[in-house]
């Protein structure tokens, strides 16, 4: 059997990001992944020589000195993460199509916050009370720091009041509500389930910037598997835990894997899903009380995904740009599995450029609720029956539509070369209902995160802190400080911060 410091299961950005710092700190790794290849959601595909990204689009936290930027200086990867950052007119567009009402909102705190102001002259007071809010939750939670990673962020009243709760105090403006809980859609829970302190902590680095990256996630795989082969880590794809063994005093002294073999480490960290935690564990070491606790939690909506291209569009102009089509100012109910007609649709343009040619890459997703789903839960890719290839069509020309009606410069020239359902991300990423965000952040809600009733065995990941790609390695780094020991990992830190 082969020795390890750590195991991590689950080679998505969490644990590409632990099993790093793990070995950075002199650890022996030991990575597993269950589908053929590491990375997870940050995995790109290729059609027509079109590259096309699966579950990472964008994300906030590149300012100058913000949590993101450290993290990836810290891991050494800072210099192969290139952000595009959006920004200019048509970046940003909020579009609520049943009023004909386009906000064109642009990036960065105080220019989003004026741009408010200009368009709802009458609500001063209330734009200004939400982002002092804003400032005060992100502020006051240290662990956005990473010189002070895994102390207790200071509570605040915000954490126990839901956004729609905040907003509601604030105004009557439908749209400014509308507006401001928009990033909802970004992390799959209802304003009235998710606390504000943990919509702030999410909002608040998309409002200072929002960036995609060049060549997608695939750029994160490329710098983590570049340092990989610089450190004492092995990877074994097509693998993963099928029974935790010889436990004695509640510490697991031998994990065995799905084909068979052994292997023993000091502890192991989980990155994936909660309830796929749960089929590894051996039931009687856990109580009845965290078994229900975690069969409870309430899974985030996944996305309806359409794939495309403009053709002889100018690269120079295309973009990049998000715009955010709303058919009702009602965030909680098009974040409801029971809404019905349109749900809130994000369309991504791009410049993505694959063997010397650029491409005007169009990404349009719309929430998408695998309870809807459930009559073809036992298909599986290409054994799909008829009805949801009629489904799929349906869906795909109804998005079509809805992209041309905002652009229709493009409408002669748009083509759509793929489409993905909830399962097919269930069915390609290994994500048990598809969903995009993992577990809900919902308020009065624990999920799982650190150590587990059995001692050497920890969890990180999506669901655990905050989601997003921030959230997921920034639960990692709070694990490796408890794994390493807090004075060595802070030392650690201030040493890569200041190289």
């Amino acid at each position: 059997m082969k020795r390890y410091d750590h195991i991590v299961v689950g080679s998505g950005i969490s644990g590409l990001t632990l099993t790093l710092l793990m070995a950075m700190n002199g650890k022996k790794a030991l990575l597993l992944e269950k589908g053929p290849h590491i990375g997870g959601s940050l995995i790109r595909f290729y059609k027509k020589n079109i590259p096309f990204d699966t579950g990472f689009h964008f994300t906030g936290g590149f300012s100058s000195g913000g949590i993101l930027t450290d993290m990836l200086a810290v891991l050494g990867i800072g210099e192969q993460i290139k952000p595009i950052f959006l920004s200019g007119s048509g970046s940003g567009l909020f579009v609520f199509e049943k009023d004909n009402l386009v906000y064109d909102m642009p990036s960065g705190t105080d220019n989003f916050r004026l741009g408010l102001h200009k368009y709802f002259p009458q609500e001063t007071s209330a734009i200004e009370a939400y982002f002092l809010k804003v400032k005060k939750v992100y502020q006051s939670t240290v662990s956005l720091d990473l010189r002070k990673i895994g102390l207790s962020a200071e509570t605040v009243d915000e954490d126990y009041l839901s956004l729609q709760q905040v907003l509601d105090s604030l105004t009557t403006n439908d749209h400014l509500k509308a507006l401001l809980s928009a990033f909802c859609v970004c992390y799959g829970v209802k304003p009235k389930e998710i606390s504000f302190a943990n919509h702030a902590r999410v909002a608040g680095g998309l409002y200072e910037s929002v960036a995609r990256i060049e060549n997608g996630g695939e750029a994160f795989i490329r710098a983590f598997k570049n340092r990989f082969t610089q450190s004492n880590i092995d990877i074994c794809c097509n693998t993963t835990i099928s029974e935790c063994a010889d436990i004695k005093n509640d510490c697991v002294g031998k994990f065995v894997l799905n084909d068979g073999d052994s292997v023993t480490a000091t502890d192991c960290t989980f990155t994936i899903h909660p309830r796929e935690i749960l089929k590894i564990l051996p039931r009687q070491h856990l109580r009845k009380a965290f078994l229900e606790r975690v069969s409870a939690f309430e899974t985030s909506h996944g996305f309806f995904s359409v794939f495309g291209v403009v053709e002889n569009a100018d690269p120079l102009t295309f973009g990049p740009s998000i715009a955010s089509l709303l058919p009702s100012t009602d965030l909680n109910g098009l974040l409801d599995p029971r809404q019905e007609g349109d749900g809130a649709l994000a369309i991504i343009r791009s410049v993505e450029t694959h063997a010397n040619k650029k491409n005007c890459v169009v990404n349009a997703f719309e929430p998408e609720f695998y309870s809807n789903l459930k009559q073809w839960a036992d298909s599986s890719v290409g054994k799909r029956p008829a009805d949801y290839g009629e489904y799929k069509a349906r869906k795909v020309q109804r998005i079509t539509q809805r992209f041309c009606a905002l652009y229709p410069q493009y409408r002669n020239n748009f083509k759509v070369i793929d489409a993905a359902s909830v399962l097919t991300f269930r069915d390609y990423l290994f994500s048990p209902e598809g969903n995009a965000y993992g577990i809900k952040q919902k308020m009065g809600q624990f999920n799982l995160f650190g150590k587990l009733p059995l001692v050497n065995i920890y969890v990180a990941g999506q669901s655990a802190v905050l989601p997003g790609i921030v959230g997921a390695m920034l639960s990692s780094f709070i694990i490796a400080r408890s794994l390493i020991g807090k004075e060595k990992f802070n030392h650690f830190i201030e040493g890569e911060l200041s190289n």
